[in-house]
């Protein structure tokens, strides 16, 4: 992984970039965008950001590059995602979860070099040597409880993925599900994704899926969750592999919840890892170092270092970590600890309550490792 970093003065945009590039073969890039305050409203901002994206396709290395997902974390989605523009070549989530470092806005975008990607019926496809990778991103349904809305969301996401000859079960790799107020309303998001899962066949006795539930605020007031997921077609089910790390880590199920803590997919040239959301959590499924966050953010690391490991990565080939905190006043030391640990990896902070209360930090991220294993197609 070659990471780097560049400030654009004149916009006052800091640019993170990790860059996977193999050779010949399809590259792949991962941005994070921070904007300096500056005193702007957010229409201010919004444009300096707008202008930094644009700016990207200027740098040598993503000059040819294409756009597949965008997520901007904002300070106040109801009132500032009406404020942005319709983005059609690439799928977005807009959630509100501000960011840490005084902002109203940052961003994260991930690119690719070598892939056709389009837009079929709002679902971005991405095709390459026979796979097909479907990106649909902030999805959400405003009727009802969170209950009815995740089962509803969940029954749509199914849809569109048959209409790609593609199931939830069999290729769904990774999810996201943002919780209006998650200390009440997370309950009957996990009830409903249970239900919807034994429906289709997922249960603790076949698998689950790689996600992330956190606190998030979709701008449609009346939406209580948010759902972002990513599918794969094309490829042979001993290419996906689960990560347990059961040293540290329960399964989900245990108590009551139904995710993978992780899932590494495997091609010919290389791997990726989409390890879910993390925290300070042992293999009995106890809250570890309640009310110490510097304590769980070290026991957060350690179990996303033994999921790498079991997956044969390490930080060093992660390409990207949001981290998300429940109490504002803790960035400041948190981001120091990142910074010290992880000075060159592409990082957002946002503030986002854990799924229960006495977790005061969570992170997630995506590995990418290059591979050489004839047994698979080429990513």
């Amino acid at each position: 992984m070659n990471n780097s970093k560049i400030y654009w003065e004149d916009l006052g945009v800091t640019v993170e970039i990790s860059a996977f590039e193999p050779g010949d073969h399809v590259a792949e890039y991962h941005v994070m965008l921070h904007v300096d305050p500056q005193h702007d409203l957010f229409d201010g901002q919004l444009e300096r950001i707008y202008k930094a994206e644009e700016r990207l396709f200027s740098l040598p290395q993503l000059c040819e590059a294409k756009t597949v997902f965008k997520r901007y974390f904002l300070s106040d989605a109801t009132n500032q995602e009406p404020l942005m523009k319709n983005v059609t070549d690439c799928s977005v989530s807009v959630i509100q979860q501000p960011p840490l470092d005084g902002s109203k806005i940052a961003t994260w975008l991930y690119l690719q070099k070598g892939t056709d990607v389009e837009n079929i019926n709002d679902t971005i496809v991405v095709s390459h040597n026979g796979y097909r990778h479907l990106w649909n991103m902030g999805m959400v349904s405003n009727e009802g409880d969170s209950a009815a809305q995740t089962t509803s969301l969940l029954q749509h996401y199914e849809n569109t993925l048959q209409s790609f000859g593609a199931t939830l079960a069999d290729h769904c790799i990774r999810t996201w599900f943002f919780v209006r107020d998650v200390d009440t309303q997370y309950a009957g998001m996990v009830k409903a994704r249970k239900e919807f899962f034994t429906e289709k066949g997922l249960t603790e006795q076949t698998h689950y899926i790689s996600s992330t539930g956190i606190g998030g605020l979709p701008a449609d007031t009346k939406a209580l969750v948010q759902l972002g997921a990513y599918a794969l077609t094309g490829f042979e089910p001993q290419q996906q592999r689960y990560l347990y790390a059961p040293t540290h880590l329960n399964p989900t199920y245990e108590y009551g919840v139904t995710f993978e803590r992780g899932t590494i997919m495997e091609y010919g040239d290389r791997s990726h890892v989409f390890i879910s959301g993390t925290a300070s959590i042992n293999n009995k499924g106890e809250v570890v170092y309640v009310g110490d966050v510097v304590q769980q953010t070290k026991r957060m690391w350690e179990n996303v270092s033994t999921l790498l490991e079991e997956a044969g990565t390490t930080f060093d080939d992660v390409a990207q970590i949001i981290v998300y905190l429940r109490d504002i006043s803790d960035y400041e030391i948190i981001q120091e600890l990142f910074r010290q640990k992880f000075p060159t990896i592409p990082t957002v902070f946002t503030l986002a309550p854990v799924c229960r209360p006495t977790w005061l930090i969570e992170m997630e991220c995506i590995a990418i490792k290059e591979q050489n294993n004839e047994e698979f197609r080429d990513f």
